[in-house]
């Protein structure tokens, strides 16, 4: 099974030419790939993947604010990939320790927020993504689409 993501387009924010600024940013992702899930395994898949967000025109330190949509779920309790008809249950985490869904700040969900820098116009943030144990999904290949949205 496998994940891809998708990244959204960016609207830049304006900001007084006095205080701290971004012109624009552009991202870009690296897929969550959990290679092969086998049924009713006793242990979850886990993989990683990588958000980078590249800025420019930046003065003094900003933050930006990192979003992961739903996907084919709707929802950030659990997303699913599906396989045609069928489906398999995963998420998406800020943290190594599964404990913050990466989402959008709603619900069971947060929001990641970084800081970009003239000295360091770029921040590489890693998705990690969880498969649960003791599934039992139909053979197939199973896809996601995730949008990545970072507002500054």
């Amino acid at each position: 099974a496998r994940l891809a993501l998708l990244c959204a387009a960016l609207a830049a924010l304006g900001a007084p030419a006095a205080r701290a600024a971004i012109n624009s940013c552009t991202v870009s992702a690296t897929s969550v790939a959990f290679g092969t899930y086998t049924p009713l395994q006793t242990s979850a898949l886990t993989s990683t993947g990588v958000i980078a967000v590249s800025c420019t025109g930046v003065t003094g330190t900003n933050a930006i604010y990192v979003q992961l949509s739903t996907g084919n779920s709707g929802n950030y309790t659990t997303r699913t990939m599906t396989s045609g008809a069928y489906t398999l249950s995963y998420n998406l985490y800020a943290t190594a320790a599964t404990t913050y869904i990466w989402g959008n700040g709603t619900g069971v969900s947060y929001e990641v927020e970084d800081y970009i820098t003239n000295v360091q116009p770029t921040a590489n943030l890693t998705v990690y993504g969880q498969v649960n144990s003791g599934q039992d999904p139909a053979p197939g290949t199973y896809t996601d689409s995730i949008t990545v949205t970072v507002n500054y």
